[in-house]
């Protein structure tokens, strides 16, 4: 029985466009988190200082920019993040948000800063 192989995603820029950084230097530290979001759910406004990526399991995910830019994910879209930008997650469909999310990072450094509500 022969294994397919589907590349979903191969890039250098999140999802607006803008250039993924460097790599830090140092000691690598992998993270995998999954996120559920109930329908109507939005996250804190917050930003990543570290190169993530993720797949939508189930529903449909916004991502809204400070700047009011904003695009949508849908089950078994790749989503990369983007790094830097004040954004949020929002569920504005009819089912629950399943998002496996993969972060690039070091020990020690914090994968979300928070930012006031806007």
């Amino acid at each position: 029985m022969d294994i397919q192989t589907t590349e979903l995603i191969r890039t250098s820029q999140s999802w607006d466009g803008v250039a993924l950084p460097t790599y830090p230097a140092g000691k690598p530290e992998l993270i995998v988190k999954r996120l559920v979001f109930p329908v109507g759910a939005k996250t804190d406004w917050h930003h990543h200082p570290v190169i993530n990526y993720g797949i939508v399991q189930q529903g449909e995910l916004t991502i809204v920019c400070q700047d009011g830019s904003e695009k949508t994910f849908h089950a078994g879209e790749p989503l990369v993040e983007v790094i830097g930008t004040i954004h949020r997650g929002e569920n504005r469909g009819s089912q629950p948000v399943i998002l496996d999310m993969f972060y690039v990072s070091t020990p020690g450094v914090e994968i979300t800063i928070p930012y006031p509500e806007l």
